[in-house]
């Protein structure tokens, strides 16, 4: 068992002000590990960043062609959106598409991230509502599954057919029995797993061809789908769109909350995850960014990977006071 290793640093007058520690592990296509720093067998909650693994029975149940899902939704459905109007509209009309709406969601609400709809909902002295959610997209394809299997409307529940088929989707692809489970921001079960395991399902999916077995082609459709439409995954502003946006779509990525951050590399059939200790996303996306980098399947000098590494600090009038670093000995 090793530990969490110095990953990135703050640094401010010269001086190193903080230090950011965690784990990664590159996984290659035959499931060993190509590389790892700090300890890959550390247990972690994924988060947000296993949404393309709660998505699997969504394609291979046949729901998503039952009711013509378009790439669009699929990529809803792996996303941590911002809740703007692009999101929500798209939502309201995947719902209303399966003969449901925003009271069938088990997602609860919040303010949207998404500035200009939040003013809107103030101007317009609205409240905010299920469709607001980050996690709509996810919950309307749990919804979906569970119309096509004409199962309970508790979706949430652990016992319920649809946790279950989760639960094994899980356990299949990372290759280890789940080590337990949360409850998640959204009131689903979040499935705990080791560092090691996220990165060997994100080497499935990576590896993942059209034309192979149903799995194959539900991890493809899926990983495609975020590639493809980088802005339903998460919303302006946000690392996930501005990273593949910057790759060409040429990968996948996904955050989770707590620090954690997913990489489906195809070209390379690589997977990769991390988590930073003290779930700073600062730091998980300039470890992701280091990462890539070096992988070269992201320009270092692209504007939104230098937004994340060196990822200048500065203050209220615009001086810049500090930036991050990579830790030596990592990457």
């Amino acid at each position: 068992m090793g530990t969490a290793i110095p990953m990135v640093e703050l640094w401010r007058g010269g001086l190193l002000e903080s230090t950011h520690l965690g784990h990664a592990v590159l996984v290659d296509e035959t499931g060993q590990i190509v590389q790892a720093w700090g300890d890959p067998e550390r247990i972690i909650f994924p988060r947000s960043s296993c949404k393309m693994i709660q998505a699997l029975p969504l394609v291979e149940s046949g729901a998503a062609d039952a009711f013509g899902l378009t790439p669009v939704q699929l990529a809803l459905s792996c996303a941590s959106h911002q809740g703007a109007a692009l999101h929500v509209n798209a939502v309201r009309d995947w719902l209303a598409g399966i003969g449901l709406g925003e009271p069938d969601l088990r997602c609860g609400s919040h303010e949207p991230y998404d500035k200009a709809e939040r003013d809107r909902l103030i101007c317009d002295h609205e409240g905010p509502c299920q469709l607001h959610n980050n996690c709509s997209g996810k919950h309307s394809g749990f919804l979906t599954v569970t119309k096509r299997l004409k199962a309970g409307p508790e979706y949430v529940e652990i016992d319920h057919p649809l946790q279950k088929a989760i639960r094994a989707a899980t356990e299949e692809v990372t290759g280890e029995t789940v080590a337990g489970y949360g409850i998640d921001g959204c009131s689903a079960p979040n499935f705990a797993m080791s560092v090691a395991g996220l990165a060997r399902a994100m080497a499935e999916f990576a590896k993942a061809r059209e034309g192979g077995s149903v799995r194959e082609r539900a991890m493809q459709r899926l990983r495609d789908a975020m590639a493809a439409h980088p802005e339903y995954v998460a919303g302006e502003g946000r690392s996930c769109t501005e990273l593949m946006r910057a790759m060409g779509g040429r990968v996948a990525i996904k955050t989770g909350a707590e620090a954690v951050f997913i990489a489906m590399i195809p070209q390379k059939k690589l997977g990769l995850a991390l988590k930073i200790e003290d779930g700073n996303s600062r730091a998980s996306e300039a470890a992701l960014v280091g990462i890539l980098t070096r992988l070269g399947v992201l320009d270092a000098a692209h504007p939104m990977a230098e937004k994340r590494l060196p990822a200048p600090q500065t203050n209220c009038r615009g001086i810049r006071t500090g930036e991050l670093r990579l830790s030596a000995g990592f990457v």
